[in-house]
């Protein structure tokens, strides 16, 4: 049998079920005993209001746990083992998934955290015991030497990033990262290893600015401070701020051809004040980034194992609270004290 704390909706209490394991797993399915979750902001959106979703559900979907059992076809998985995994299962047959290199995007994308309880064996969230992972979920082994904490983001807001810094323009000497939230600061650390010269971070929250140093960024507090190092304008801007009022700024210090990812502006208020002759005469390339593919969780792994000892992504994480107390975390967490607050079973 299986815990989790239910959300039934806005303002209301979460609830403790208890929820039955499936009696046997299907073929491509994984059930995984989870070790640690962390509250993600679109948790926190949806426990607000400000994001609906079918309920009651779990909610969570930024986790890392271990294999209890396997269906078939998954011979390369085994019980005990310590795994992350993707934030979704895609169909792998519709368009977006075999024309588009958008699985993403897939036409029957089934999204951890978000489902409701009705749907499946209703073990769909990460705010639980267990989680059962679909036939087309993206399965990855982690090393041991990651902890818990430095993981269970990877999932969701790292691998976003990943996805985020693929496409940099050609060269890329110099980056403005709008946010220095989880995202913001993940973007400072692959743009430095991209060897990226010059980083700049704009948050208006001053401790989360200079936080930003330690994952080697310059933090300033306004456009003007860009200053000489880039007198013909910025090769990059990646907005992680979640605010349609940053962009014009972005776009105003961009150089001609320069590049600009869309990540944090999933929500509806986001209306753009910018023109079309904004974007044409500087020949700009805009991306809006919603997620990741399978082989960006990959390269999100390997990335923390190659830089856990460069960056430090355990301070960004609180010590864990139980999951009985997900209420506290839960509070904790708007605080904004921590940019992830962690719970365990």
């Amino acid at each position: 049998m299986a815990y989790a704390q239910v959300f039934t909706g806005p303002n209301e209490a979460l609830q403790k079920r208890e929820i039955p394991h499936p009696n046997a797993l299907a073929a491509g399915e994984t059930l995984v005993e989870i070790s640690l979750a962390t509250i993600c902001g679109s948790d926190l959106h949806t426990l607000s209001g400000q994001r609906l979703e079918k309920t009651p559900c779990i909610l969570g979907h930024e986790a890392v746990g271990r294999i209890v059992a396997t269906g078939t076809q998954h011979s390369a998985l085994k019980a005990g083992q310590r795994v992350t995994w993707s934030i979704a299962d895609s169909c792998g047959v519709c368009p977006p998934c075999r024309e588009y290199y958008l699985p993403e995007k897939c036409h029957n994308l089934f999204k951890y955290g978000h489902a409701p309880i009705e749907d499946g064996s209703g073990l769909n969230g990460c705010y639980a015991s267990h989680i059962l992972l679909r036939a087309g979920t993206h399965i990855v082994p982690v090393p041991d030497a990651l902890a818990d904490a430095i993981l269970a983001p990877a999932n969701c807001a790292l691998a976003t990033m990943i996805n985020a810094v693929t496409l940099l323009p050609i060269p890329c000497r110099s980056a403005l990262v709008q946010g220095a939230g989880l995202l913001g600061l993940y973007a400072c650390a692959l743009l430095s290893e991209r060897g990226v010269k010059h980083i700049y971070c704009m948050d208006r929250n001053e401790k989360r600015r200079q936080h930003s140093v330690a994952f080697g960024a310059i933090p300033i507090d306004e456009i003007g401070k860009i200053g000489a190092a880039a007198p013909n304008g910025i090769d990059a801007v990646i907005e992680v701020a979640g605010a349609a009022a940053l962009i014009d700024e972005g776009i105003s210090v961009l150089r001609p051809g320069g590049f600009y990812a869309f990540v944090g502006m999933v929500h509806p208020d986001t209306k753009l004040q910018i023109t079309g002759e904004q974007v044409i005469r500087k020949c700009l390339h805009i991306r809006g980034v919603h997620n990741y593919s399978p082989r960006h969780l990959d390269e999100a792994i390997h990335f923390l194992d190659h830089t856990a000892t460069r960056y430090p992504y355990a301070e960004l994480v609180s010590e864990p609270l139980a999951l009985d107390d997900l209420q506290q975390a839960i509070d904790l967490a708007r605080a904004q004290q921590y940019l992830r607050v962690a719970v365990h079973p």
